[in-house]
């Protein structure tokens, strides 16, 4: 059987005009900018009225289909487990000689700062102790007692593992290979309805692909301007913690304005520039406020935390990934558990479309392992070390951060717990120093996918593109933070993830009904595929001799060397 080449054919071509330039897409840009628009208003003119209707839908939507955001959620790990450990592992997101584009350190770096870099420095204190002090039943997980006793701590840091560690980086994954495989192996371009051709044929280009990129871009835009309006506050707080500014929306929608400022310029110079090397900084930042705090804080409390509560995440994680709450524990499921789910779903065509971008030549094995693995663990080093921080002052009673955290909020947690450790005005500043990196690394890619997706996927949209929907993040945190509408959005957002949700289920159809239709050949490791391609090419050649030869060739002129290897 001769080796035969997948890529080439393109299951839905990209329009490109004339000279390869890829036009705007004049509908998924118009109608995309027109739905900001219109929401935008409507958080700004009666905040209380989206608020209240935001917040119906949701609970409808938890109280109805929580238990199929908690089957899928699962169903989408397996999935991503099932290709890496398969055949179909050995497969490539690209040509099958294909190489990576960027270095692992700085891919893993890039991904990793995309997808949940600035939510770990909101949530990496204020999470667990959350759980471990709440009182209120919607924040008290399944199995914690006494908040006082050490086991409850261990609970609490098991659910922080659970809704930041295997389930989210799968459904990042699973769209991202989606998107990757279709975009570089098949030549479909870059945009999520990329990935429908063999379900959706020509119309993946028309109505209802323009549909589902439209939905991408309304998720993209929304939940980064809810991140950076958040961040915004988390930095307003380490600033008050610095500098004793006090806390204003003045003061917050002017932090919000630089930051637009810092991630437009950043994604107008490109991945390769300014992603790249913004994520390498804050990466190595990170690993420096951890490190500090692991030798200054409690190192040997750390360790065993870090132990325990891994082996209890990885104990209980079949039960916790598939409790619905049916029997008890329906209100921490419905305001944390599903909520979070949702949320991921959310942010999964931004960080599967940029994954997907940085990713291409890595083998469908390379991306499930660092895509799932890496990130999850480095997670779980980020909350056994801030957290672990925060527990043992709790636990020992030397600082009642639960208190702190009730009465300051959440973005004072982690700045308080820093101000029990040595060198605090130094951590503190580079905490407020990361949580802006983590954010605009997180918006220029946003920024940069929006452009993709309004200019039918192409990898370096056009420069005004990603400036127009860079600012638009800016305007949306600003305005709907100043006019207290930031909560609802936050809430209209994850209601698009139900929908949304089902478009991820027929991408993962989608993606296996085409690895199915790949050459065997493709799916063998690389050495072995090009093992048979140097054996299929000797028995070409060798054919070729026998008939030669028996049209009577001088067998002296018949050699069984391939071309290639003669010349060589």
């Amino acid at each position: 059987m001769a080796l035969k080449e997948p890529v080439g054919e393109s299951l839905v071509p990209p329009p490109a005009g004339k000279d390869g330039h890829f036009p705007l897409d004049k509908v998924t840009f118009g109608v995309a900018a027109g739905l900001a628009v219109a929401f935008l208003l409507w958080g700004t003119i009666d905040s209380t009225g989206m608020g209240e209707t935001t917040s119906t839908i949701l609970g409808k939507l938890t109280s109805l289909f929580g238990w199929l955001f908690i089957l899928v959620s699962a169903v989408f790990l397996l999935f991503s487990a099932y290709l890496a450990i398969t055949r179909y592992g050995n497969i490539r997101l690209g040509p099958d000689d294909s190489q990576p584009e960027f270095s692992t350190f700085s891919w893993v770096s890039m991904m990793f700062a995309t997808g949940m870099g600035i939510g770990l420095m909101f949530w990496g204190v204020a999470e667990p102790l959350t759980y471990l002090t709440a009182t209120d039943a919607s924040s008290i997980p399944p199995g914690r007692g006494d908040p006082s006793t050490p086991d409850s701590a261990r609970v609490a840091m098991e659910y922080a593992f659970f809704h930041w560690g295997f389930h989210p980086w799968a459904m990042y994954s699973v769209i991202g290979l989606a998107i990757g495989y279709f975009a570089y192996r098949k030549g479909a371009g870059n945009l999520v309805s990329g990935a429908f051709g063999p379900l959706l044929g020509a119309r993946a280009t028309q109505g209802p692909g323009k549909a589902i990129d439209i939905i991408a871009i309304f998720a993209t835009l929304f939940g980064s301007a809810t991140s950076l309006g958040l961040g915004a506050l988390q930095i307003t707080g380490g600033l008050d913690d610095v500098f004793g500014t006090g806390s204003s929306r003045w003061l917050t929608v002017a932090v919000i304005v630089v930051l637009t400022l810092c991630f437009v310029l950043s994604a107008v110079t490109g991945i390769e520039k300014g992603v790249q090397l913004l994520s390498n900084a804050n990466a190595i930042a990170a690993v420096l406020l951890v490190f500090f705090l692991f030798v200054v804080g409690p190192t040997v409390f750390i360790l065993s935390t870090f132990t325990e509560s891994l082996g209890g995440y990885l104990t209980h994680l079949p039960t916790m990934a598939f409790r619905t709450g049916a029997f008890g524990g329906s209100e921490f499921l419905s305001a944390w558990t599903i909520f979070y789910w949702a949320w991921w779903i959310s942010w999964t065509p931004f960080v599967g479309m940029f994954i997907a971008r940085i990713s291409k030549g890595r083998t469908i094995r390379q991306f499930v392992v660092y895509v799932i693995l890496v990130p999850s663990l480095v997670s779980f080093v980020w909350f056994s070390i801030l957290a672990g921080s925060a527990f043992d002052l709790q636990l020992s009673g030397a600082k009642d951060l639960g208190a702190v955290l009730a009465e300051e909020g959440t973005e004072s947690a982690l700045f308080t717990t820093l101000r029990e450790y040595p060198l605090a005005s130094v951590t503190v500043v580079l905490a407020v120093f990361l949580v802006a990196i983590f954010f605009i690394t997180g918006a220029d890619s946003a920024s940069i996918v929006m452009g993709m997706l309004s200019q039918h996927g192409k990898e370096e949209p056009m420069r005004w593109l990603v400036i127009f929907w860079g600012v638009a993040q800016g305007a949306v945190a600003g305005v709907l933070l100043f006019s207290g509408g930031l909560g609802a959005l936050q809430t209209l957002v994850i209601i698009v993830a139900g929908p949304f949700m089902l478009v991820i289920c027929a991408m993962c159809v989608s993606l296996m009904k085409s690895l199915r239709e790949e050459p065997y050949e493709s799916t063998l490791p690389s050495r072995v595929r090009k093992a048979v391609l140097h054996a299929q090419k000797y028995d070409s050649v060798e054919n070729h001799s026998v008939a030669l030869a028996a049209l009577g060739a001088d067998p002296d002129d018949v050699s069984p060397t391939p071309e290639g290897e003669r010349e060589a």
